[in-house]
């Protein structure tokens, strides 16, 4: 009796913890950092959120598909990031 082979790991999962990531990293910027040093620590962000978008996608051990999902993972980080500095900008020039 052959064993059947084992189904493969969903990969979005995958990405979707590096946008997760990536929206608290912008949270926590925006609240804590003053606004002329919000750019640096974005792009700072930015960055751990691709070096943590490789770690991810290289523990599941799969090739097939491997920089589309590093791509969707850092593109859609960059996008969750922008949405939400974006926010924080406008945020800033109503008057209070």
């Amino acid at each position: 009796m052959a064993t059947p082979e084992l189904a493969p790991r969903r990969t979005f999962a995958g990405v979707i913890v590096v946008w997760v990531v990536a929206a608290l990293i912008a949270i926590s910027v925006g609240a804590f950092v003053p606004p002329e040093w919000r750019a640096a620590w974005l792009a700072t962000g930015l960055g751990g959120s691709v070096l943590l978008s490789f770690a991810v996608q290289l523990s599941y051990g799969r090739s097939q598909g491997f920089t589309e999902r590093v791509a969707a993972s850092v593109l859609g980080a960059l996008v969750v990031m922008g949405v939400i500095s974006l926010g924080f900008a406008l945020a800033s020039i109503v008057p209070a």
